[in-house]
């Protein structure tokens, strides 16, 4: 059974982790990445498409992407959609071709973009630290059940504090790489 708590606990921080790195790529780092318009949704004949699903979607040179429709008649909705996104960038369409353009970042966006990493890094750690709160909650039933000793009860919720130290460890060093990448120019 404390094998089960265990296993749960770290598939679902690992997972935290993973839905952490997943967020931050949507960060722009003046750089080109494909992964910044992942999340865009097309209306494609009425229902919403992700965006690669309707134009195939490629990193030019380093600081442009391009965009290129399956459908020519798909490039008008492919525009609106990118400009109705959170990304703050403003498409150029030359025929059935769209470019992204990213700007090289200022100073400000640069610290205002550390702080959304910093939130995303602590929304995280807040996640890990619920999960070990049930892990023990967990533990506590079983104690409460009499189907744990207290020794053993001890040792799974220092084993379940290990897990939670490395797992904040993790969250940290991903926002430092990414904050490292930030920041450089």
């Amino acid at each position: 059974m404390l094998n089960e708590i265990m296993n749960d606990a770290q598939a679902r921080m690992c997972k935290s982790i993973e839905a952490l790195r997943h967020n931050l790529v949507k960060l722009r780092t003046g750089r080109a990445n494909t992964a910044i318009v992942d999340h865009i949704k097309v209306n494609y004949y009425g229902s919403d498409m992700p965006l690669s699903q309707v134009a195939s979607v490629a990193i030019t040179d380093a600081r442009s992407i391009t965009i290129t429709p399956w459908e020519k008649q798909m490039v008008g909705p492919v525009e609106k959609a990118i400009l109705g996104s959170d990304l703050g960038l403003t498409p150029t369409t030359a025929g059935t071709v769209i470019r992204l353009n990213i700007p090289a970042l200022t100073e400000e966006r640069r610290r205002d973009l550390t702080k959304v990493l910093h939130s995303e890094a602590e929304d995280a750690k807040v996640a890990i630290r619920n999960i070990r709160r049930d892990a023990n909650h967990q533990v506590k039933e079983l104690l409460k059940d009499k189907t744990l000793t207290e020794d053993e009860s001890s040792r799974a919720e220092a084993d379940i504090q290990k897990l939670t130290d490395a797992s904040i460890k993790d969250v940290d060093e991903v926002a430092k790489v990414k904050e490292a990448e930030l920041m450089a120019v």
